[in-house]
């Protein structure tokens, strides 16, 4: 996330990571997770947008990518459930994900 991109989506959040993509049938889907629907043009590079923003995992606050898979990779193991704090419509909200093998390839859904 970026102040950029949080104003493309009319939030104050400006960390994160914005999910632009799930994995139909992953984890991320059956969390009931979100990914972008809509591609618009920020600082003149193509961005998804519209999906959830993860803010933290099991209360620990995510501000970018990295911190997302650093925190996975040195706190947890597949088949373990995290709590993942999500922004969607400007509501904060609490979802369970039950973790699995990082997926070979992504595929989109809307």
């Amino acid at each position: 996330m970026t102040y950029e991109i949080a104003q493309e989506l009319d939030t104050d959040i400006t960390y994160g990571w914005l999910i632009s993509y799930i994995t139909i049938g992953g984890p991320a889907d059956h969390a009931g997770l979100h990914g972008g629907t809509d591609e618009v043009v920020v600082v003149s590079s193509l961005v998804t947008i519209g999906g959830d923003i993860i803010i933290a995992v099991n209360g620990t606050r995510i501000t970018s990518i990295d911190d997302l898979s650093s925190y996975l990779e040195e706190y947890t193991v597949p088949g373990e459930t995290v709590e993942l704090t999500i922004v969607r419509d400007n509501q904060t909200q609490n979802v369970l994900l039950e973790l699995a093998k990082r997926p070979t390839s992504a595929v989109q859904t809307t």
